[in-house]
């Protein structure tokens, strides 16, 4: 089997859609020896951060010395990217080889009646096959969706069960409420395990004492009275936590801070149970961390930032560094989300620092909201009393394509403009791959 002949078959096993539930994991798992049997991790949910928090973690303890796998979704730069040892994607060779083995596992499975496992389940597997085969140390794993029936969750060697910011997303799958997503959530805790959690409204808090209580697991809460902002702008950011002073993190945003201190709470917890950090190798980590897509800056002239806030508390989050980084200024966007997302509370939060808004219909045509109805929503939240359809001075324009509405942004921003392409993190590769594009093409010109 060739990486290319791997990426057709996983698209066709992707026809199963989206499954929770531990049945088919579990099966798949043992036809292939149940490889995440040797293996010791550091399982992550949340709904916002688990990507950042992941992306810390794993950068310093490869800074400590300890060979750590990750496990992400979604990616933003490369498929390959969701498999990691030490920072490094897995080879398409390795991933090929690996996708060939869980192609006939599944294949036994089918012909003795067994349900078919998801893309996510496949992958799940492919990645602790790779983990196993490169004698990981650690692995630092992202729950694909909610948690007590992600397939991730079919992990027994729970190191710590870390938790970011829990908030109300995915409520047609999950739940309702934020005390039933959380609920859900909370599933990755086992007896065994420490949990970690970053700073949490009270009833999430609440619903994950009384789960590590249950299983008798020591709990420790990172909290924002220990931490200090120093230092911030919209490329980087000087934290002290605890014992750790004037810790410089290369990544922005207002909500990093909860990301950092849940990180170095993970990290001091993970010093108990015999994987300890040094100082010089927590510093050097954290100043290698590199996590693409998070207020992450492509250019500086003009200031072009991309950001994956999909939705309400990310938003949130998102409007609140901008203001605290560029007060008084309002944005070039380009925006795309999905359409289970609550686009309607992302275009409230957002359009008071609007300019003018490019519009996009995401890679996935299942699941986007097409761009002509995000640019209606957008219109309607950027209205003021000029009688304008798309209020006074704002333009709101639906975009043919990702890449039309990177050059169209460019071509109206000037040097002092900022562009912020924001929304899902399933287009902002491309968004990086055309900006990338033009400037070349514009230095090639010069």
């Amino acid at each position: 089997m060739t990486y290319k002949e791997a990426r057709v078959y996983l698209d066709r096993v992707s026809k199963y859609g989206s499954v929770l539930g531990l049945g088919a994991i579990r099966k798949l798992l043992c036809e292939l020896g149940n490889p995440e049997a040797d293996l010791k991790f550091i399982h992550i949910a949340g709904t916002n951060g688990k990507g950042s928090v992941l992306a810390y973690t794993s950068a310093i303890l490869s800074e400590a010395g300890y060979r750590v796998g990750r496990y992400i979704s979604p990616t933003v730069v490369s498929y390959l990217e969701r498999i990691q040892v030490d920072g490094r994607w897995i080879s398409e060779d390795a991933f090929a080889r690996l996708t060939s083995m869980v192609q006939n596992a599944i294949a036994r499975m089918e012909a003795a009646g067994e349900a078919s496992p998801t893309v996510f389940e496949a992958e799940t597997a492919i990645a602790f096959l790779y983990f196993k085969e490169m004698n990981c140390d650690l692995v630092v794993l992202e729950c694909g969706l909610g948690g007590a029936e992600d397939a991730t969750n079919i992990i027994e060697q729970t190191l710590l069960a870390v938790f970011t910011p829990i908030s109300r997303d995915h409520l047609g799958i999950l739940g309702s409420t934020l005390e039933k997503i959380a609920s859900v959530k909370a599933g990755i805790i086992k007896p065994g395990c420490t949990v970690i959690t970053a700073p949490q409204e009270p009833e999430v808090l609440q619903i994950l004492k009384k789960q590590a209580e249950q299983f008798q697991c020591p709990l420790a809460a990172a909290n924002r009275r220990d931490a200090e902002l120093s230092e911030e702008a919209y490329d980087g950011q000087t934290i002290s936590y605890k014992d750790w002073k004037n810790l410089y993190c290369p990544l922005a945003g207002r909500y990093q801070l909860d990301n950092v201190i849940t990180a170095l709470e993970a990290l001091r917890m993970l010093g108990t149970l015999g994987y300890p950090v040094s100082p010089d190798a927590l510093r050097q980590g954290l100043l290698k961390t590199v996590w693409p897509g998070r207020l992450t800056c492509l250019s500086r002239t003009p200031l072009f930032l991309i950001d994956g806030a999909h939705n309400e508390a990310a938003a949130k989050k998102l409007r609140e560094s901008l203001e605290a980084y560029f007060p008084g200024r309002q944005f070039i966007y380009i925006m795309g989300v999905f359409k289970d997302k609550e686009y309607e509370k992302i275009a409230d939060i957002m359009a008071p620092l609007a300019r003018s808004v490019h519009t996009v219909s995401l890679p996935d045509p299942a699941r986007t909201l097409p761009a002509e109805e995000l640019a209606g929503v957008m219109s309607r939240y950027c209205l003021t009393e000029d009688p304008f359809p798309a209020g006074k001075g704002i333009s709101v324009k639906a975009e043919v394509s990702i890449e039309a509405a990177v050059k169209h942004a460019l071509a109206e921003a000037n040097e002092t403009d900022i562009v912020l392409a924001f929304g899902s993190l399933s287009y902002l590769g491309q968004v990086m791959e055309i900006h990338e594009d033009i400037r070349t093409q514009y230095i090639n010109e010069i």
